[in-house]
């Protein structure tokens, strides 16, 4: 973490900045996020504005008046390191992701989540990698190497879902909700552990190592997956066999956000994916240890969740307001406007030609598969532009990515690294602001209030289920109906493969996990929480 150069504030405040060299511009910073809190609280019912628009409005001004006082030499109070966002801002953003998940919708729409999430992910990468490769030459934008464009369609797959969520309502529109939640979340995680894996490829041979970015993203989605599944469970049993709450509840909070963060550091420390690792130890902790607490601790660590994550998201939206005015980086920029503009523009086309590629194919494969498994539920035309609209706007992730790839520590002396590190900025701004604003309009007009409620009811559909407290196998009955058993199972699977899978974990989890890490057989109302 950084400051302003003493040279650039006047000489008033400079034996102040002195004293207080990292007191100063952290206390600037903080008060313009209170300022933020403020003004998005006042303008919480417009219709065209949310918190991440107010940040990065916020942002700019706060650049601009900075530009003034320093006379055009800076628009920081703070220097962004990509560690910053790596290491304390990311973690309690993904981890209130896992957290407060509704798991009984994620999991019943996983498959689709996943064909979104991940096959999506690639196939947006993989039109975005090719575009830009071919027009960025085009527009003189030379210097890049084959990794670089690789790592630019994993940066622009990676989408920001907030603002669309600020306007869906999950009670009243359940499987859009979760479709775009769970996509948002999941694309994070593909986004970052695809970034990862790009790092490692050796672009020299990529003609012999074609299959290795997708090892690597299998090695590194299975490895991450289990760490965080350890430690959601290894916090559950320790808070269920100890008894924090009877003494302080202050204790079992403190051990479900230190183990969490934990979760994550080590899988840092193993070059493992963190984002990953403590999604699905959030996934864990609410789906266990958040029922091993006193009722106390239940309330408070969603709303502590919660703030965490709100304070840092603002954090990462206010930066960008004010790193658009980054003088220095636009002064490296050797391109011409026209050619600047040419690019930004192709970025922004490739953006929604590479999320139409997944988003109404997919949509009309997950259709198919529902029908056949005699589903209700079904992503209508109207779904599908929303869920299409809901990913086209960028955030704090590609922001983090952009700078992981093209500075060291917030710093580049690269004209084309400085380039590519603006191109982000302006995409995100774009994005943010222009798809940001016109997404309640959008909403509101192809979901009116009287036609919103048409799916909640899609949950009950599906095959008839047995008893989940029957055994999945039993030694006290007959070979004969273990095999009938075996068999009408195996029907099912085919027929409907995401519910049969669903529903023998809940027989599974009743009968053998929630004993163990939880509370044995909680209501489904619960575990829709």
């Amino acid at each position: 973490m950084g400051m302003v150069p003493l040279n650039l504030i006047p000489e008033a405040v400079r034996n102040l900045v002195h004293e207080h060299a990292q007191v100063v511009p952290i206390s600037l910073f903080v008060a313009v996020l209170c300022l933020c809190l403020v003004i998005g609280h006042l303008l919480e019912e417009n219709r065209w504005v949310n918190e991440s628009i107010v940040a990065i409005i916020v942002g700019c001004i706060a650049g601009m008046i900075l530009l003034l006082i320093t006379k055009g030499k800076s628009s920081h109070i703070l220097t962004f390191n990509e560690e910053l966002f790596f290491i304390h801002l990311l973690p309690p953003i993904i981890f209130n992701a896992g957290f407060q998940v509704k798991k009984k919708q994620f999991f019943h729409n996983f498959l689709t989540i996943m064909l979104f999430g991940v096959i999506g992910v690639f196939i947006s990468a993989s039109v975005i990698t090719c575009g830009s490769w071919w027009l960025f030459p085009k527009l003189n934008l030379l210097g890049l190497t084959g990794r670089d464009y690789l790592a630019i369609g994993t940066i622009f797959s990676s989408t920001d879902t907030v603002c669309t969520l600020q306007v869906l309502h999950q009670d009243e529109t359940p499987l859009l909700y979760s479709l775009v939640f769970g996509e948002g979340v999941v694309n994070d995680a593909t986004s970052v552990v695809f970034f990862n894996a790009v790092q490692k490829l050796d672009v020299s041979r990529f003609s012999g190592n074609t299959f290795h970015v997708i090892g690597d993203f299998l090695y590194l989605f299975v490895t991450s997956t289990g760490l965080g599944v350890i430690a959601g469970l290894l916090t559950a049993y320790i808070l269920k066999a100890l008894s924090f709450g009877r003494h302080s509840s202050v204790r079992e909070i403190a051990l479900m956000i230190l183990m969490a963060y934990l979760s994550y550091m080590l899988a840092e420390l193993f070059d493992l994916s963190g984002i990953l690792t403590v999604f699905f130890c959030g996934i864990l902790m609410s789906h266990y240890a958040w029922h091993n607490v006193t009722e106390t601790s239940r309330i408070t660590t969603r709303h502590v969740f919660a703030t965490m994550s709100f304070i840092a998201e603002t954090f990462i939206f206010l930066y960008v307001g004010m790193d658009a005015l980054d003088i220095e980086k636009w002064k490296m920029t050797q391109l011409s406007y026209g050619n600047l503009i040419g690019i930004y523009s192709s970025l922004i086309l490739l953006i929604l030609l590479g999320r139409a590629a997944f988003v109404f194919p997919l949509s009309a494969l997950s259709n198919y598969m529902n029908s056949r498994a005699h589903q209700a539920s079904s992503i209508t035309f109207k779904h599908q532009i929303i869920i299409w609209w809901a990913g086209l706007m960028r955030g704090a992730v590609s922001i983090a990515l952009a700078f992981k790839q093209f500075t060291f520590s917030g710093v580049t002396s690269d004209p084309v690294d400085a380039t590519m590190i603006t191109n982000t900025i302006i995409v995100v701004l774009f994005s943010t602001m222009v798809f940001g604003f016109l997404t309640k309009p959008l909403i509101r007009y192809l979901l009116p209030h009287s036609a919103t409620r048409k799916n909640i009811s899609h949950e009950e559909s599906g095959p008839p289920v047995e008893d989940l407290n029957l055994p999945l196998l039993s030694l006290e009955e007959s070979a004969a109906t273990n095999i009938s058993r075996a068999k009408e199972s195996l029907s099912m699977l085919i027929e409907s493969p995401v519910f049969t899978i669903h529903h023998y974990w809940r027989r599974f989890d009743d009968a053998y996990m929630r004993p163990i890490f939880g509370v044995p057989h909680v209501s489904d109302s619960v575990l829709a929480i």
